[in-house]
């Protein structure tokens, strides 16, 4: 049921930014529905990436989907710097603390504030020992700010929060 919700929150807000874009300029070109595809697909192939770079413990692989000036805040608040710090810094956690994990997307909302850039909002969890669903105590919501260049969509910033909500 959550890919199904998944799913359909992508769908809604691709289409609303897609309906918002012809509102705006008119007639949408032949091309605009095909290029927010083939964009959706990109994102996607970005989060299969950080999932099997995180399944595999590769920080250098979790690195690589994003830009080399990125700032990624981590589970545990750490700030990491560039290239060379997401991949160290993320190889010392894999090695130390979360290796042999998995991550699970429960849910994800998808808006384009530009053409060039993706506001990506996911909730999710860490699997342990052969776990297959999120536990209340494991979720958490990360935002990821997407940028494309030159056709191609990297992460530039990335946020962890668990989840302890107030009310």
């Amino acid at each position: 049921m959550s890919k199904l919700r998944n799913a359909l929150s992508v769908c809604i807000i691709g289409a609303s930014a897609l309906l918002a874009g012809v509102a705006t300029a008119g007639a949408a070109p032949p091309s605009a529905a095909q290029e927010l595809a083939s964009d959706l697909q990109a994102i996607e192939d970005l989060r299969v990436r950080q999932h099997d770079a995180w399944k595999n413990g590769d920080g250098a692989a979790y690195a690589a989907i994003h830009t080399h000036d990125a700032d990624v805040v981590t589970f545990s608040g750490d700030l990491l710097h560039g290239h060379d710090e997401i991949a160290s810094g993320m190889q010392y956690f894999f090695d130390t603390y979360v290796g042999g994990t998995e991550l699970n997307q429960v849910s994800e909302t998808i808006a384009f504030p530009r053409p060039d850039m993706a506001i990506i909002i996911r909730t999710g969890c860490v699997l342990w020992n052969g776990e297959t669903e999120c536990t209340d105590e494991a979720l958490s919501r990360n935002t990821s700010v997407a940028l494309k260049s030159d056709g191609q969509w990297l992460i530039r910033s990335f946020q962890n929060t668990r989840l302890d909500p107030l009310l």
